[in-house]
Order: structure tokens, then C-alpha cells, then sequence
């Protein structure tokens, strides 16, 4: 008789329990919590199930619990990691944030909202060398990698960069704006830095997809009346909450944005915001997780930067084959900034000299973009 071979080990993500419901079905369907991660989950009406199942190798990421529960999940052989209190943000999350979240209590003004008080505290803590801060910082931010990773498993990621300083009302954001919901409507994810400007026009173009053209243009004119997010942030956000209160249920999109720069806000219209402490994990994720390719639109030293950033990988190949790089407003990347004759230079005879492309218009990048990417 053949002996019964070992059952494969389940995948790590599969191993992750994110919701109280998804912990009452692992309850249901193996009787135990051993080396499970339970992340981010409410157990203080779950004491029955965790003072009477096998805990052994799990791992609690700031799992509110009794205390009787937490002694004896501990004694059994699990690590649990308790919630912080204090803090104006959640190091366990699970999920990236939404825009309701970040913006909660915006009717007192931006100072009271959640996302306001994140940067204050980021700011107070980040140069008094408190070990404990940087580390509370960095299990954020690994955290909100593990949620981008699960949310944005098997699509196609296309990320707009640009300059925050594009302002609503003008040509050049409506047609960023046009080219968030063409990529949409091609199949992409529209991936941004998730702040205002050009990354907010992409991101309101993917959330106004589903609509006709005309609910665009509408949302274009409302926005505004609040072109920028000097001198009033809260304005500036109430008139984002204006569009998708008359409009809800717009696209998916992601913005990946960052309390280093945190005097920019996260923009209203990405459905799911991976906001980091640490800018330099966040430019390079944004970069890496889009992998159909990116739009580079006019922008000053930040977006130069992103260039680059973008095309070392992509002339190694560090990241396996390279991914489509298409420069929008062939006067802007040629004589005001010209990174395009030296990434040109740099593509010479590589593989990735026919993933490049500058094109005159914004209309043209979604064309760009399917065609690079064969």
C-alpha cells in the first residue's frame, strides 16, 4: 500500500487572515490556527475559539483580544504582537486605504482627518531617532506592499507619472485625465503616485470609465473651482468628494502616495491608496508593480527622476523583460528636460530600445502603450 502523500503547504498569502469572516471559515474548515497570520482582525468576541484551538507558530498582527486570550495563545506558541495605541494609523493594516478613510472627518476641515494627523505625527517622529517610531514606520509600510501585492495579483498595471503642480481646469489635466479613462477602458490598472495634479487627473479619468464622455467633462468643470490644493486643502478634497457623490461607483484605480511628501495630500479618486512612510519604497514599488508599462507625462525633477528609476531596470533586465516606456510632449522631453535623447542613448541596441516610445500627444500614449507591449 502506497503511503498518502503529504499534503503541498498552503501558499504564504493563503496562510493570511484579514477579516473576521475569513478567520470563522479557517475555524470551520481546519479546526486550528497554527501557523496562521492573523492580521489586523477584532478577536476580543473570539475567546472561546482561541482559548480551545491549536495556536502554535500562528502570528497575531495586531489582533485586538482579552487578556485571558492573549496569555493563553502566547503560552500555547503563537507571537502576538498587540495593537498600538496612540497612533493616528494602523501599523498592521491589512488593506490598502481608501479615499473615505484617509478623508474621514473632512466636514472639521483636513487638519482632523486621519491622513492629517498620520503626516503630523510622521513629522514629529521621523528625526528624533526613536527606534520605536522607525520601526512602527517600516511594519506600516511592509504591510501596505503585502496588501498591494494581493490586490494587484494578475492584472495589468500601467502607471501615469507626472508633475503635482498640474492644476484642475487646464487642457493639460483634462487630457491626462483622457488618458486615465482610455487605459481603463483598454483592460489596464491605472497605478499613479496618488497625489494631486497629474497623478489625481489620471486617477479621475479610471473613476470616470464607466460613464459616458459626457460625465467627464462635467466632473472637469466642477473640479475647477478648486484648481489646486494651495491654499486650502479641504476645498480642494470637497470638490473631489462633490464629483463622486454625484457620480458613485466609478473605476478602479490605485494611488501609491507618501507622508515623506506629505504637504501634497492623497487625491479622492484612486479606490485604493498604498500611502508609505518611506518614499523611496514607495517610488520604486509604483515602478515595479507596473508592469504593462508607464506613461511618462511633463514633469519636472521628480518625474525625470521616475525615468530613470524606470529605465535601469529595464536596460539590466533586473526585472526580467523589459516593460513599455512611452514620453509624452516629444518638446518637453527633448529640449525643456531632454531625458529622451539620453534614454534613447541608453536603449542603443538593447532590448529595451523597441519598449520606448515619445509621442507628440497624450492621445497617443494608450496606442503606445498596447503596441510596445506587443
Amino acid at each position: 500500500m502506497q503511503p498518502t502523500p503529504a499534503q503541498p503547504p498552503r501558499a504564504a498569502h493563503d496562510r493570511e487572515i484579514e477579516s473576521l469572516a475569513e478567520f470563522d471559515e479557517v475555524v470551520a474548515e481546519h479546526g486550528s490556527l497554527a501557523r496562521f497570520r492573523v492580521q489586523a482582525v477584532d478577536l476580543t468576541d473570539r475567546t472561546d475559539v482561541l482559548l480551545r484551538l491549536d495556536t502554535t507558530g500562528a502570528v497575531f498582527l495586531g489582533c485586538p483580544m482579552t487578556p485571558e486570550a492573549a496569555t493563553r495563545v502566547g503560552a500555547a506558541g503563537a507571537l502576538v504582537f498587540p495593537p498600538i495605541p496612540g497612533l493616528p494609523f494602523d501599523p498592521y493594516r491589512a488593506f490598502a486605504y481608501t479615499p473615505d478613510e484617509l478623508f474621514e472627518s473632512l466636514e472639521a476641515g483636513y487638519e482632523a482627518t486621519p491622513d492629517a494627523r498620520a503626516y503630523a505625527w510622521f513629522q514629529r517622529t521621523r528625526a528624533d531617532g526613536d527606534v520605536f517610531a522607525s520601526m512602527l514606520r517600516a511594519v506600516h509600510d511592509d504591510a501596505v506592499s503585502d496588501a498591494l501585492d494581493e490586490l494587484l495579483a494578475g492584472t495589468r498595471v500601467v502607471g501615469v507619472m507626472g508633475g503635482h503642480a498640474m492644476a484642475r481646469g487646464t487642457d493639460a489635466y483634462a487630457g491626462a485625465a483622457r488618458l486615465g479613462r482610455a487605459l481603463t477602458r483598454a483592460g489596464f490598472t491605472v497605478a499613479t503616485g496618488g497625489g494631486p495634479g497629474a497623478m489625481e487627473a489620471a486617477n479621475l479619468g479610471a473613476y470616470a470609465a464607466p460613464f459616458t464622455d459626457g460625465m467627464l467633462d462635467d466632473a472637469l468643470r466642477l473640479l475647477a473651482k478648486a484648481p489646486s490644493f494651495r491654499p486650502s486643502v479641504t476645498d480642494w478634497a470637497r470638490a473631489a468628494f462633490e464629483v463622486r457623490e454625484r457620480w458613485p461607483g466609478g473605476g478602479a484605480s490605485v494611488g501609491i502616495p507618501t507622508w515623506f511628501y506629505g504637504h501634497e495630500p492623497p487625491n479622492a479618486f484612486a479606490a485604493h491608496i498604498a500611502k508609505y512612510f518611506a518614499n523611496a519604497t514607495r517610488e520604486d514599488g509604483l515602478l515595479a508593480r507596473s508592469t504593462a508599462g508607464v506613461v511618462f507625462l511633463p514633469g519636472a525633477a521628480g518625474t525625470v527622476q521616475e525615468i530613470f528609476d524606470n529605465a535601469t531596470p529595464n536596460y539590466y533586465e533586473s526585472r526580467g523583460e523589459p516593460t513599455p516606456m512611452v514620453l509624452v510632449d516629444s518638446g518637453h522631453w527633448t529640449r525643456e528636460l531632454p531625458a529622451w535623447p539620453l534614454l534613447r542613448s541608453l536603449a542603443r541596441d538593447r532590448a529595451m530600445e523597441s519598449r520606448i516610445a515619445l509621442v507628440d500627444r497624450i492621445e497617443q500614449a494608450p496606442e503606445a502603450i498596447k503596441r510596445l507591449g506587443g
